[in-house]
C-alpha cells in the first residue's frame, strides 16, 4: 500500500501490521460486499491488537502522532482539578471517573492536585480497554504516594451500579467512529468504504441514503446549509453520542460530566464554507485527510457538534451547566493564579516554559478558541467556577 501523501514511510515492521490488519478488514468486507464508514473507522482504531488505539504503538508526546493538553502542561490537570474539586465537595461519596486516560498524565497531576487542595477522594476509577494503555498508565502513576496509588482503579466496563463522581473525558467524543455523509442538490448519500484490488487500497463509496434517522439529520443540514454546489457537502455525524450519555446517566446517580474536545456548535459546524468536513487524521504530528493511509497506523478523528451532546444530554436527563471554551474555562478556573504558585522567579527558563505552556493551551490560534468544555449535571445545582467568565451556553 503506498502512501498518497508526504508522509514519513514508517519501518517495515509496522507496514507488515498494518497489511495484517488491512486483510481483516477486507475478510469483513467480503462477507459483506462494503462497509459503512463508521464500521471501516472502529476496525481501524479498535480491531484488538493491530487498531490504532488497540496496539501498543506509541501515540501521544514526541514518539507518537499528537499531543493533548495534559502533556503540554500540568496546569491543564490541576484547573480541572479545581473545578472537579468544587463539585466533589458537594458529593456524600466524592469519586472520579476518567475515560481514556492516555499515559495516565492527566490521572497523575489531578490527583496530585486534589491531595494538595485536601480534598477528599474515594475512588478515582479509569475506564480503559486497552491492557498496553494500562501498563503505561500504571508506570506513569507509580511515583505517586502510595496512598495516592491506592485510590486508583482499573474498569474495563461502566460500573453496574450507581455512584456519585465527576466524570472527566478529554479527547474521547473526538475518537468515536462517524458516519460519512455527502448532500447534493438531488440526493444525500452515506460514505461506505470498498477495497479496490487493482489499486490495493480502500476507496470511498457512496450509496443512497435508506436510514430514516440519517435521512432526518441530512435534513437538518440541509436546513443549516441550503442547496448544495454542485460540488457537493460532505461531513460527519457522530451516532455514538447519545447511547454513550445514556449509559452514563444510568449509572451517575449525582454528580458532573466534564467533556474536552475540540469542535463546534451546529451552527459553526455546518457552515457552507465548511464542504470537506472535519474528517481528519494524525500520523508522526501531519494531520491530512485520508482514512486509508496505512490503517492501524494513524489516528482518524471529527470534530465534535457540541450542540449535538447538549441535546443528547438534555434527552437522557442531564442539566447542561456550562459551555465554554477551554481558554475561558483555563481562565476562570485560576490557570495564571496557579501558574504563580508554580514558578520560580529566580529560574527564568522555567518561568517562560510555564508562560509558553499557557499559550498553547490558552491562545486561540493554538487550543484556547478550538477546544471547547462542556458540563453536564445531574441532581447537583450550582454555578460551576470553570464557566464564570465566559459562559457560551446560549450559542448552543
Amino acid at each position: 500500500m503506498k502512501p498518497r501523501f508526504t508522509l514519513p514511510d514508517p519501518p517495515e515492521a509496522l507496514k507488515q501490521r498494518s497489511t495484517e490488519l488491512t486483510r481483516k478488514i477486507r475478510q469483513t468486507l467480503k462477507r459483506h460486499g462494503s462497509l459503512p464508514f463508521s464500521r471501516f473507522m472502529e476496525l481501524a482504531l479498535y480491531t484488538p491488537g493491530l487498531g490504532y488505539y488497540a496496539s501498543g504503538l506509541p501515540k501521544i508526546g514526541a514518539d507518537g502522532d499528537f499531543i493533548t493538553a495534559p502533556e503540554i502542561s500540568p496546569l491543564f490537570a490541576r484547573c480541572l482539578a479545581r473545578q472537579a474539586s468544587q463539585i466533589l465537595s458537594k458529593l456524600e461519596q466524592p469519586n472520579v471517573i476518567e475515560f481514556g486516560a492516555g499515559k495516565g498524565t492527566l490521572a497523575r497531576d489531578f490527583l496530585l492536585a486534589l491531595d494538595e487542595a485536601n480534598q477528599p477522594l474515594e475512588t478515582y476509577y479509569i475506564i480503559e480497554l486497552s491492557a498496553d494503555l494500562k501498563q503505561k498508565q500504571a508506570e506513569t502513576l507509580a511515583p505517586l504516594p502510595e496512598s495516592l496509588q491506592q485510590k486508583v482503579v482499573w474498569l474495563d466496563q461502566l460500573p453496574q451500579e450507581p455512584i456519585s463522581a465527576v466524570i472527566i473525558a478529554n479527547e474521547v467524543l473526538d475518537a468515536m467512529p462517524v458516519e460519512k455523509l455527502r448532500l447534493e442538490a438531488e440526493q444525500t448519500l452515506r460514505g461506505f468504504v470498498v477495497y479496490n484490488d487493482e489499486k490495493q487500497t480502500f476507496e470511498w463509496d457512496y450509496h443512497t441514503i435508506s436510514e430514516p434517522d440519517l435521512q432526518k439529520t441530512c435534513n437538518q443540514i440541509l436546513k443549516q446549509i441550503g442547496t448544495p454546489s454542485p460540488q457537493g457537502y460532505e461531513t460527519e455525524v457522530n451516532a455514538n453520542i447519545h447511547p454513550w450519555l445514556r449509559s452514563i446517566a444510568d449509572f451517575l446517580h449525582q454528580g458532573a460530566l466534564l467533556l474536552i474536545d475540540y469542535g463546534y456548535t451546529r451552527q459553526e459546524y455546518y457552515q457552507p464554507a465548511r464542504k470537506m468536513g472535519t474528517l481528519r487524521c494524525h500520523y508522526q504530528h501531519r494531520a491530512h485527510s485520508d482514512p486509508f493511509f496505512y490503517p492501524g497506523l494513524q489516528d482518524i478523528t471529527a470534530h465534535v457538534d457540541f450542540t449535538q451532546v447538549a441535546e443528547a444530554g438534555f434527552d437522557v436527563g442531564f442539566k447542561i451547566a456550562g459551555f465554554t471554551t477551554q481558554a475561558h474555562f483555563l481562565m476562570s478556573s485560576g490557570i495564571l493564579e496557579l501558574s504563580a504558585e508554580l514558578s520560580d522567579p529566580d529560574n527564568i527558563v522555567s518561568s517562560l516554559k510555564l508562560a509558553q505552556q499557557i499559550k498553547t493551551l490558552t491562545l486561540p490560534n493554538e487550543m484556547g478558541e478550538n477546544f471547547k468544555v462542556i458540563a453536564l449535571t445531574k441532581n447537583i445545582d450550582l454555578p460551576l467556577m470553570g464557566f464564570q467568565l465566559r459562559d457560551l451556553r446560549h450559542q448552543l
